[in-house]
């Protein structure tokens, strides 16, 4: 499913983000991406999404070169993958109906269809009777659940999450975690960065360290 080999990012001001990025997550794998702050970790889910492009190397994403898809291809790459970020990137001035469906809108799916997603992506996280709330109206937590229902609402076959948990306390992050096994459980692939070490030692699942812009390979916890 993802692909990196030699994979390095500089930006414009010389800062070198990765070097020597080499992995592989095979399809329906669930693994964390871990490290200290400015290790990378965010560059690493940028270059995914192709919200960056690797200076060097290549990254294969479900069998696409990123470095060989036109601007223009762009959205509709994206399209297939599920993006969570820390900070939920909701939009205030709509309904969590309406946050949830503007991807699928854009996407140009019927409006049955797009309802028929966003209720059953809204039911999946637990908040089908808040469809009509505003977002300001809702805890951290659950907008962060909000910000699921989204990426997940297009049925993509890839997630990848930057710090989802990072705002939250530790049962609500562990609820969040368990919310991502269970899609992990029904096929979804998922990459998931974050700091927390204690948390993702319930799990049993694979860890990438990043240590100056490296990959290290750690093994599986035991879970719980």
């Amino acid at each position: 499913m993802i692909h990196f080999e030699n994979v390095g990012k500089r930006y414009a001001s010389g800062r070198e983000a990765l070097s020597g990025v080499s992995f592989n997550l095979e399809k329906g794998d669930m693994a964390f991406i871990t490290g200290p702050s400015g290790a990378g970790k965010s560059t690493l889910l940028k270059l995914i999404a192709l919200i960056e492009r690797p200076t060097r190397g290549t990254v294969l994403v479900d069998n696409q070169n990123t470095s060989r898809i036109p601007r223009r291809r762009i959205p509709y790459f994206r399209r297939r993958i599920g993006i969570i970020f820390q900070d939920h990137k909701l939009l205030a001035d709509r309904s969590i109906f309406d946050n949830v469906a503007l991807p699928l809108l854009i996407s140009s799916l019927r409006h049955r269809e797009v309802s028929r997603r966003v209720r059953a992506a809204l039911d999946q996280v637990g908040l089908l009777e808040h469809e009509k709330f505003s977002p300001l109206s809702l805890s951290t937590g659950e907008q962060q659940r909000v910000g699921i229902a989204r990426a997940i609402a297009s049925r993509p076959a890839l997630v990848i999450a930057d710090e989802p948990t990072g705002n939250l306390d530790p049962d609500l992050s562990l609820e969040i975690m368990r919310l991502f096994e269970r899609f992990n459980q029904v096929g979804v692939t998922l990459l998931i960065a974050t700091h927390d070490i204690e948390l993702i030692d319930k799990f049993n699942c694979r860890r990438l360290r990043l240590d100056q812009g490296r990959v290290v390979e750690m093994p599986k916890s035991n879970g719980l």
